[in-house]
């Protein structure tokens, strides 16, 4: 059963700067982080709702993190939250164009399972560019004066294999392509 805070994605989520096998460095360098970009179309209207509604229910749990030591909490309008535009905020990559994004992390690895509901154990699986489902956690945050609301990453199901996303995209064929004029002679 969900908490109020969580919400299960839509189908056609893409996951991209997926890092579910191993944690990678935070910008900072003081920890390590396991992490996604979720990409989500923009005519997934019930999942944006539920990340609504999932944000308000953090902001309403977390009440007294974001007072802090002031007199007053602040308004859920003016604080940092994960829910983004892609056609705002990444207007020249097209892999963001007419969707929602959020980034979430997590200490912890995120459990991962297939389309079938079985355990994903080869890491290969997982790449940017799959979609399929995630299950993330919103919570309030209030560091070092910067104050939002979070998006942890719990898991994720794969349900289909999409074009890789970032990285060189190769098989072992590139190598005989074009290489008929190469001067092995040196090898005799």
């Amino acid at each position: 059963m969900l908490r109020p805070t969580e919400v299960v994605t839509g189908k056609n989520t893409l996951f991209s700067y997926l890092n579910a096998n191993e944690p990678k460095p935070t910008q900072d360098g003081t920890r390590l982080k396991y992490s996604s970009s979720l990409i989500i179309p923009k005519s997934d209207i019930i999942t944006k709702g539920k990340i609504e509604a999932a944000i308000k229910a953090a902001y309403e749990e977390g009440q007294s993190k974001l007072k802090g030591n002031g007199k007053t909490v602040p308004p859920l309008s003016s604080l940092k939250t994960p829910l983004r535009d892609g056609d705002t905020d990444r207007p020249n990559d097209p892999v963001y164009a007419n969707s929602w994004f959020m980034n979430a992390n997590s200490d912890k690895k995120p459990k991962a399972w297939d389309a079938n509901g079985n355990e994903i154990i080869d890491s290969s699986e997982l790449y940017s560019g799959i979609y399929g489902k995630a299950v993330v956690n919103f919570y309030a945050y209030n560091t070092h004066g910067s104050k939002g609301i979070a998006c942890g990453f719990e898991g994720l199901q794969k349900l289909r294999d999409g074009e890789h996303l970032g990285g060189a995209n190769i098989t072992a064929d590139i190598f005989s392509e074009g290489n008929d004029d190469d001067d092995d002679s040196f090898l005799q």
